[in-house]
């Protein structure tokens, strides 16, 4: 019985390809069914892998196979030198799944720009720019005017996916990248910014429901509002203490409120349903939620911002809704096509960048699929979503 040849490989490659996608040495010798001395025998240059063995190891990192016959590991920047700092979240020490989605979101950005420049079209700038100084109203205030969205225009919306993809296409519009990441539970992140310019990125976890997704975007861009105006840096030069970093977060928190809800809207809305009905109970606080296309402890939230209710009042509307979620049942994730996935996570004017460049023969189809994360079977029902009005392209993956 013959037994496959080891292949020559840097040791220091291995090390290198392990510890940048963030796995232990553990969970990869699980992945590759070895032993993990086996594995530290490699690394160490001990032993060799198979040829076999190095090809599961480029699709378990999410590596090019020709990295494993490089002499010596590339010279990359830290992930955490791109984006914001988040909460629990130690730079360097990121998930595995984290750590992919950060490099798949960034090098989205740079074939972004790089399309831009072979279409010979101009790439967007984000131009606004906020300081902790200011009154979170007042900043909310001008990030409402630039993003476009009128009262009358949200209180249009039918549901909360019309609201979701209003304000994913606001944002866009500012020369944002607006992008999803999967995989990765809402509890490790539920929204992260890449404080890059030009195009600069806000993400959301699609695992959360849209009420949810559109506060945690306008959440990022008040962050990349921040980054703009030298308040905020990457999280590898983030130094504030956690009590100062929460200081920022409340901020950033209070003008994705008040730019969700602003005041007078608030207050027209509360008149036109006669609210309270029921002294803020789970009821009234819900209609007006639904109202905004918001969640309801976002929105009692929100009213004891406003002082609508007091603390105490707060705090016992807390306690009543977290009584009433736990009886809800689970929500099912469903079935997602591979357009509606693309269109979720890519965005549309990603998207719509890469089909231009390949009409305009600027890449190939391989390279256009590979941008895209789909089949190239499937472009001709993704040429058909784009002519749509963007909706609930933006099921969990």
């Amino acid at each position: 019985m013959s037994v496959a040849a080891p292949v020559p490989v840097s040791s220091a490659v291995l090390v290198w390809a392990r510890q940048e996608s963030g796995y232990a040495l553990e969970r990869v010798a699980e992945k590759l069914a070895v032993a993990p001395e086996r594995l530290a025998e490699w690394e160490r240059g001990e032993r060799q892998p198979t040829m076999r063995q190095i090809e599961m190891l480029a699709r378990v990192f999410h590596r090019p196979l020709s990295l494993f016959f490089q002499p010596k590991p590339p010279s990359l920047p830290p992930l955490a030198a791109e984006y914001r700092r988040l909460p629990g979240i130690v730079p360097g020490a990121e998930s595995p799944e984290l750590r992919l989605a950060l490099r798949k979101m960034s090098a989205r950005r740079e074939a972004m720009l790089q399309l831009l420049i072979e279409l010979g079209e101009s790439t967007a700038v984000f131009d606004l720019a906020a300081h902790l100084a200011e009154s979170p109203v007042a900043v909310a205030e001008r990030l409402r005017a630039a993003l476009g969205v009128s009262p009358m225009h949200q209180r249009e919306w039918s549901n909360e996916w019309q609201a979701w993809a209003a304000w994913r296409t606001a944002v866009e519009r500012l020369g944002v990248l607006v992008f999803q990441f999967s995989k990765i539970p809402p509890e490790e992140a539920r929204g992260l910014a890449l404080l890059r310019t030009p195009l600069p990125v806000a993400a959301v976890n699609p695992k959360e429901i849209p009420e949810i997704r559109a506060f945690t975007l306008i959440h990022e861009v008040v962050h990349l509002m921040l980054a703009a105006a030298k308040e905020e840096a990457p999280a590898a030069r983030e130094t504030r203490d956690d009590e100062a970093w929460a200081a920022v977060e409340r901020f950033a928190e209070e003008t994705a409120s008040q730019t969700l809800v602003p005041e007078a809207m608030l207050a027209q809305e509360i008149q036109a349903g006669a609210l309270p009905r029921h002294d803020w109970d789970l009821s009234d606080v819900r209609s007006l939620a639904r109202r905004f296309k918001i969640t309801p402890l976002a929105m009692a939230t929100r009213l004891r911002g406003s002082g609508y209710f007091d603390w105490a009042h707060y705090q016992g509307w807390k306690r009543a809704w977290e009584s009433f979620v736990a009886t809800l049942k689970p929500r099912s994730g469903g079935y997602a096509h591979p357009v509606e996935l693309t269109l979720g996570r890519a965005g549309r004017p990603f998207t719509r960048t890469v089909l231009e460049a390949l009409d305009a023969n600027r890449i190939t189809p391989v390279n256009a699929a590979r941008y895209l994360d789909l089949k190239f079977e499937h472009f001709e029902k993704l040429r058909a979503a784009l002519t749509k009005r963007p909706g609930a392209e933006a099921a969990d993956e």
